[in-house]
């Protein structure tokens, strides 16, 4: 049986005449998206250098915060342990002023009997240092000692054993400020407070110690008091 025209024309009308056209992105799309892309990433950049620059700021004001408290923890022991007024003649034991303080300290160890050392802080260059003494229970030593450190030399002819190096308690300080307690009153120490001129012009022996300890990069400075001797 023949197929008819119309039956054939039907047929090829029926079937699909599908013109599927491949499209992707334009040159233009491109560049937007890579535009975005690079502003999410400078966001990104910029939020984790902030989120650096934070943690090594903090981390920094750990360690001076900690090295402070190591400092001031070792001061408070010399303090505790200052030689009493009437071991020394004619001397108070301890000297106070701008960026430096020197005292005379009480040393106790296992079998051996109770010693005194001079001890000296000082701030230089940005540096709070403590340097102390051999132990000794000369007091011609000790004066030897403590004019050896008040005047920061070390004596050649002093006959006992080596002082100790400086150990540095904490970087970035700019100045270093005591006064102390005595008399009824707040007032410098130095020389004239220490020396026999001192105990002639009816001084007390302090009793108190105020340090105020400015560091680098801080308004503000760090304030704090000390009992001298012990309680």
């Amino acid at each position: 049986m023949r197929n008819s025209p119309t039956a054939n024309s039907g047929t090829c009308a029926a079937l699909p005449h599908a013109n599927h056209r491949h499209k992707g992105m334009t040159l233009i799309e491109l560049l937007v998206a890579i535009s975005v892309l690079a502003f999410i990433a400078v966001l990104g950049w910029r939020g984790l250098d902030s989120i650096m620059r934070a943690r090594i700021a903090l981390t920094e004001d750990l360690e001076q915060t900690r090295g402070m408290q190591l400092a001031f923890a070792q001061l408070q022991s010399d303090c505790a342990h200052l030689a009493d007024a009437a071991v020394l003649p004619n001397r108070i034991p301890l000297a106070a002023g701008q960026d430096r303080l020197t005292l005379v300290r009480t040393v106790f160890s296992d079998n051996q009997p109770t010693r005194l050392q001079v001890v000296a802080y000082r701030v230089k260059e940005g540096l709070l240092t403590r340097h102390e003494s051999a132990a000794t229970r000369d007091l011609t030593e000790l004066e030897a000692m403590w004019r050896a450190v008040a005047g920061d030399t070390v004596a050649s002819q002093v006959s006992f054993d080596r002082p100790r190096a400086e150990v540095v308690l904490q970087a970035g300080v700019d100045a270093l400020t005591m006064r102390l307690w005595a008399n009824g009153g707040w007032r410098l120490g130095g020389d004239t407070l220490s020396a026999a001129a001192g105990m002639n012009a009816g001084l007390l022996a302090p009793s108190g110690l105020e340090v105020a300890l400015q560091l680098r990069g801080r308004d503000t400075r760090l304030l704090k008091i000390f009992l001298l001797g012990a309680a």
